[in-house]
Order: C-alpha cells, then structure tokens, then sequence
C-alpha cells in the first residue's frame, strides 16, 4: 500500500539541487534529472524493443529506474566522482547500499515485500543486462544535456574541461546501443530530447510564489511512478502497468507547447479546455510527432491526447472502457489496456501533495486553500 510516507519522500526530490558547486543559469533539480533521464531511457528502450534485443523488458526499465531514484534520495550527500568511485569497489558499494536499504526499508515495505525485494536485490546485482544498460546510457545522457547547460555559463571554470572530456569518452562506451547512435547522428532525435528537457524550466502553479517548487517535468515523473504503484496494487497486467507508467511520464507533454495552464483558467473561461487540447493536437502533429518514428505515433498518441481515458484495444481498434471494467474483464495484455482514471487520480493526487507540502510551510495563499479544498473533495 502506498502511505504518505513514501509520497513525501519522493517529493523530497523537488528540493534537491545539481550542480550546486557551479554557476548555474537556472536550477537544476535531482526530480527533473530523474524525469529527464526516464524519457530519454523510453526513447532508447523502443530501439532495442524494435531490435528484438534479448532480455529486453520494459517492467525492469521501469522499477530500475524507481529503484535508482529511491537510492539517490538516500546518497543526495555524495557527488557524483564519489559515488562512482565507490561503485567500482564492489565491497564498498554493497556496504553502501545495505545502508540505503536500513535507510529506507521503513518507507517502501509498505508497498509490499515482493517490491522491496526487488529493491533489494536490483542494488544488490552488479551484473548489466540490457535494461540496466538503457538506464546507465540514459542517466548519462540526462547528465550531458544539464552539463551543456552548466559549460555556456562556465567556459572556463574549475573542473569543466575534465568532466567534457570524461562526458564525451563515455558517450562512446554506449554505442552498442542503437538508441545513441541515433541521438549522436541525427538532430530530428535530439531535439525531441531537448524539448522534453525545456519543460523543466515550466515552474508549476508560476503565478503563486511557492517555497517548495516542481517543474511540469518533475511532476510527470511523479504521476508516472504513483500510476505504475497504485496499477501494482490492484494487480494489473504486465502491460496496464507499463502503459499508466509511460501515460504519466508523457501526459503534460504538449505543455512544451501551451505552458501549464491552471485548472481554474481551464474551467472558468467557457468552451476554453476543448480549444487548448484541439490546440495541443494540431501542434503535436507540427512539432512533435515529426521528430519521433512514425511507428511510434499512434503509441505517442494514446499517452499524450486520450492520457485520461480508460482504454482497451479490440481487433485492432481502441474502445474507451472503465478502469473496473478492464480489471473484470480486459486486464491481459492481448487487450493493451491503459487506465487513464488512475493517471488523472494520481495527477489530482499529485497536485493536491503540493498545495499540502506549501501550507504546511505556513504560506497563506488563498488560491491554495481553495485548490486544496477542491483536490480534497476530488
């Protein structure tokens, strides 16, 4: 079961600055690079799913990357030369990462001991599959994308050459993988990554003065980890779970486009919801869908334009269904189904958390209270 122990704690994310030792031209956040790197491991992943690579399995991608998320929460304190160092001696790192697992055992057992077995033994396995290897290469990647961002703002500061230099010999360690080959050859892929990216300059709830502040792209992380543990909860097939998990990580994405427009705006201003998603449409089509394969689009689709409805696929064709309905009757993975009622509980779920963690800071907004009120009674 998920308590509010956990919730909070991977909103702790939130708060926890990267590149804190450097000039930084905006904040870079651990939930962000998390966020960031999930995205990127999704574009890589489909390669090798198209490749038929062996052992590939999305299910791993996913709780390994729940799992390395949890595990940075507990180690924020070490940087990243440290923390790398430690991994190559395999005695230290096990002893490193029986402490995470004390450190946190009380928060995640909750969520069952299957999953924190899992946990368990995901840290514990220095063995590289695939699926690891799609996550390495991704948080690689995320680490390269912040540290462009970093070296226009410190041309010449302290450590920056060796860490290019360190950056650029491990980009070709990962060339095995069809996924950055592409990135490295082609700017269509590439771009896609960098909008992806932008959306952590888009301050949720930007007209409220907040101490605690998530992006639009730490907060589809957020949807997509809850989605993926409450869908683990009652019992869904293998591809339920890997649809709600990739709906929530997608689902704001057209807000690279829009920005975050408030539900009040949405709601107050008539007729305005239905024009802003036939908006969001006819610009995904122009800007976003062509610098992804076509094969991908109707997959793309699904997370980014039907992201709250609750769908099974029949002969081919998609009927919107209820989440009880696809627990009864449609919940195998030949049915392809995707409960968009538990993205948009968890995304309420979500929103309600940050108005929680800012009133409980003592910030006196009303237009909290009210949202707060309103997320209560949803």
């Amino acid at each position: 079961m998920i308590r509010k122990p956990f919730i909070l704690k991977i909103f702790e994310a939130t708060d926890m600055q990267r590149w804190n030792d450097k000039i930084r031209p905006v904040e870079l956040r651990e939930l962000d690079k998390q966020a960031h790197k999930m995205i990127i491991a999704y574009l890589l992943g489909k390669f090798e799913e198209e490749n038929n690579s062996e052992n590939f399995d999305w299910i791993e991608i996913i709780e390994g990357g729940i799992f390395e998320f949890l595990q940075r929460l507990i180690v924020t304190d070490l940087k990243p030369p440290i923390f790398h160092k430690i991994k190559e001696d395999p005695e230290k790192y096990k002893k490193l990462n029986d402490w995470v697992c004390e450190e946190i055992e009380h928060i995640i057992s909750p969520l069952g001991n299957n999953f924190y077995k899992r946990f368990q033994d995901y840290l514990s396995n220095p063995s590289e599959n695939v699926n690891k290897r799609i996550l390495s290469a991704a948080h690689f990647y995320a680490t390269k994308w912040e540290f462009d961002v970093i070296e226009r703002a410190n041309p010449n500061g302290y450590e920056i050459s060796e860490i290019k230099s360190y950056l650029q010999a491990k980009q070709e360690k990962y060339y095995d993988l069809e996924g950055i080959r592409q990135l490295s050859l082609y700017s269509k892929l590439k771009n896609f990554v960098d909008l992806c990216g932008e959306l952590r300059f888009q301050v949720r709830w930007s007209h409220l003065h907040r101490i605690h502040e998530t992006s639009v792209l730490g907060h589809m992380l957020i949807v997509a980890m809850l989605s993926y543990l409450f869908s683990l909860e009652i019992g869904s097939c293998r591809k339920r779970r890997i649809n709600n998990y990739f709906t929530g990580l997608f689902h704001d994405l057209p807000e690279i486009l829009t920005r975050d427009i408030i539900s009040p705006v949405k709601k107050d201003v008539r007729d305005l919801s239905p024009l802003i998603k036939e908006y969001e449409k006819e610009e995904m089509e122009k800007k976003i869908y062509k610098l992804i394969p076509n094969e991908w689009h109707s997959e793309m689709r699904m997370f980014t334009e039907r992201e709250f409805e609750s769908i099974v696929t029949i002969n081919g064709k998609m009927e919107e269904k209820t989440s009880d309905q696809i627990s009864n009757y449609f919940n195998e993975d030949r049915y392809n189904p995707r409960d968009g009622e538990i993205v948009k509980a968890t995304d309420s779920l979500a929103a309600f958390i940050e108005t929680y963690l800012e009133l409980s800071e003592g910030m006196t907004s009303k237009a909290l209270k009210d949202a707060k009120s309103e997320l209560i009674e949803k």
